[in-house]
């Protein structure tokens, strides 16, 4: 051997002893505590996937008692023999309850859903609010079960996030080990409620945390396995939805075909989407020239509901029984275009009613039909070049929901693990990427996102948009006995120019003013009243100012890339 071969050698053996001696010492100072790590998640895992079983069961037992069939699975079929008034009157006392606890419970009558969990996420280190966390699960449950048409995975998120709460608060976890333990709870809630393990992993880090870092994955995966082997004990491997008979994708001829379904489910998301804000707003303005207690806003939303589900019981609950039918192509043309304007009418009703449930069932339903009825057509254009119409179903179903939730990735794989058909990939994944890119350009990015934007969160735009909200003036200012401060003269002279900011203002507000006074720092001022005289806290300097806002940026991208 030459000696600049044997020198080669030399330091390539070095370099593996010297790599295997740090891998050594990272596994025996941080093994344990990762090791107890992933332990955490797995408890935590179970916990949220039992809340999730529990939460199903729950509304399966109530709504069966309510409306006096052993059958919830085909409660649709069974409500047109029910009396009418019986219809009627379950929504609107279902409605009066929900309305009673939210209005107790939480600060602004609204149930809790997946929209907080992802501001949870980005904004407050992981935590959700627990007590009206808790009344927004019990809302959401009864609303489900009384009539209400909207989804359970929403409220079962939130519930979810309930736990990882209480968990980081008992373990005092930092944000980034907040954030981790969230995507565990809602990772397991999805897989538990869906029998999909790979798209509940998927679908926390997609949607919830909004990144793939490698340090989340494992607790994550962990957590949902455990949430689908709950939901296995109980209800065996099957899924949720039969196909009638394996399809066959002629490749070259419909794929344009799945192109147009994927524009088509793109505007239809947008549409559902928009019906729903349009209602909520529509909602407030009458409730507030009419004076009417914000109790009675559900029971309102619930007569309204009784009184289509007595020509339309379809509307009831979650729907997956009609979304069967749309994915088994048992339904006609009338009817499918008919039940998927209905199912959008009574979607928005139940949201704008401040109701409670989640929005991801009901996409999943107006998606299977808007793709039913696209087939219908198309199949009937072109019959000697077309596969079956009930392959349309399922790609529209994937499409829609997609859309509304923002996450194709995530949705495609739940479609999947739904109908346990992986043969029809590719025509779910052309009609998935369309109808996500259509509707992003049309919203902000998804439903939830564009709720938080509408309450002024602005999560869409990325952390750049948001993270200045994070901080408020008073904890970066330079106080009157900090050696750094500001002077008492100059800041009194601005404050009387008027040009200050109050205690409880973030740094989002004070950037503009920075831009508009040209000034290297602002007064912090306590306002105590008309007729007092600011109370001076200290200054904000906007040097101050942008260091904490890189120093935020740069540990959230520390933690994106982790």
């Amino acid at each position: 051997m030459s000696t600049s071969k044997q020198s080669i050698f030399s330091q390539s053996y070095g370099q593996a002893i010297s790599a295997c001696r740090d891998g050594f010492r990272v596994v025996r100072q941080r093994g344990p505590s990762q090791i107890q790590f992933w332990f955490i998640a797995l408890v935590i895992g179970i916990g949220a996937g039992f809340a999730a079983l529990f939460f199903r069961k729950g509304i399966n037992s109530l709504q069966s008692f309510l409306y006096g069939t052993d059958d919830v699975q085909h409660l649709h079929s069974f409500a047109q023999s029910l009396p009418w008034y019986l219809i009627l009157t379950i929504p609107i006392v279902g409605g009066l309850v929900v309305g009673v606890i939210l209005h107790f419970f939480t600060r602004d009558g609204r149930a809790r859903s997946v929209a907080e969990v992802i501001e949870g996420a980005a904004m407050r280190e992981g935590r959700v609010e627990t007590r009206a966390g808790l009344a927004s699960a019990l809302a959401s449950f009864i609303t489900l079960s009384s009539g209400g048409s909207t989804g359970r995975e929403g409220p079962v998120v939130h519930l979810a996030a309930v736990i990882s709460t209480k968990v980081c608060r008992l373990i005092k976890a930092d944000g980034v080990t907040g954030r981790d333990l969230l995507g565990c709870a809602v990772a397991a809630a999805v897989s538990a409620s869906f029998n999909a393990p790979i798209a509940g992993a998927l679908f926390a880090l997609e949607v919830v945390l909004r990144h793939f870092a490698v340090h989340a994955f494992a607790p994550i995966v962990i957590a949902s396995v455990a949430g689908t082997v709950i939901n296995r004990l109980e209800f065996g491997g099957v899924t949720e939805f039969r196909l009638a008979q394996p399809e066959m994708l002629q490749f070259y001829v419909e794929l344009p075909a799945y192109l147009m379904l994927g524009l088509v489910c793109g505007l239809v998301a947008v549409v559902l989407m928009r019906a729903v804000f349009w209602a909520d707003d529509l909602g407030t303005v009458v409730q507030t020239r009419t004076h009417l207690p914000r109790w009675l806003r559900p029971a309102v939303a619930g007569a309204l509901l009784g009184g289509i589900a007595i020509f339309f019981p379809h509307i009831i609950g979650v729907g997956y029984e009609t979304t069967s039918l749309a994915l088994t192509g048992t339904l006609g043309l009338q009817q499918v275009m008919i039940f998927a304007v209905i199912k959008v009418i009574a979607v928005a009703i139940t949201m704008a009613g401040r109701m409670g449930g989640g929005v991801f069932s009901p996409s999943l339903m107006v998606g299977a039909l808007t793709g039913l009825a696209f087939g219908l057509i198309a199949t009937g254009v072109f019959p000697d070049v077309s596969g079956s119409v009930t392959l349309y179903a399922l790609a529209g179903m994937g499409a829609v929901a997609a859309a509304v939730l923002g996450a194709p990735i995530s949705t495609t794989l739940i479609v999947f693990e739904l109908t346990g058909d992986w043969q029809t990939g590719l025509a779910v994944m052309v009609s998935v990427s369309l109808s996500t890119a259509l509707a992003s350009r049309l919203v902000h990015r998804s439903f939830f996102l564009t709720q938080l934007e509408r309450r002024g969160v602005h999560l869409a735009a990325g952390p750049q948009a948001y993270l200045l909200a994070m901080f408020r003036v008073t904890t970066v200012m330079r106080k009157p006995d900090d050696p750094r401060a500001a002077d008492d003269d100059a800041c009194w002279d601005m404050i009387r120019e008027g040009t200050y900011l109050d205690a409880s203002a973030t740094l989002e507000a004070a950037m503009p003013v920075f831009e508009t006074a040209s000034a290297a720092f602002i007064p912090v001022v306590a306002l105590r009243g008309e007729d007092l005289p600011p109370e001076l806290l200290g200054a904000l300097f906007h040097v101050d100012a942008l260091r904490a806002y890189n120093r935020a940026l740069a540990a959230t991208a520390a933690e994106e890339h982790s």
